[in-house]
């Protein structure tokens, strides 16, 4: 994932928190803040010590990113997106993180739908 993609600044994250809607599910939360004239999606990761040490922590850190690239084309652009990790994430292999997290997309309508042909 590119610089730019990422959301770093604390400013950043407080802004999404504030004025973004949040989905959630007993893995992960996803908050959602809306960008017109935004050229792509942005993330930001929130793991906390309490999910684990820092490598539990980065692991869990590069299965969402993953996953974010993998499904970058389903994914609604023009927005900011924050996930933070709940402890239940560190016991979960990378099909386990992807399958929650994309619940927890579903329910926050950030999955495009797909034309079929």
């Amino acid at each position: 994932m590119k610089k730019e993609q990422r959301i770093k600044t604390n400013e950043e994250f407080s802004n999404v928190f504030k004025n973004g809607q949040s989905v959630a599910n007993r893995q992960f939360v996803l908050y959602k803040l809306p960008k017109e004239g935004q050229p792509f999606f942005r993330l930001g990761l929130s793991v906390s010590k309490r999910v684990g040490n820092a490598v539990t922590r980065n692991q869990v850190k590069r299965y969402i990113r993953e996953v974010f690239r993998l499904k970058a084309d389903m994914i609604e652009r023009h927005a900011d997106y924050v996930v933070i990790a709940r402890k239940p994430a560190a016991e979960m292999t990378f099909s386990e993180v992807e399958q929650s997290l994309l619940h927890v997309m579903r329910k926050a309508r950030v999955l495009k739908k797909m034309r079929q042909t």
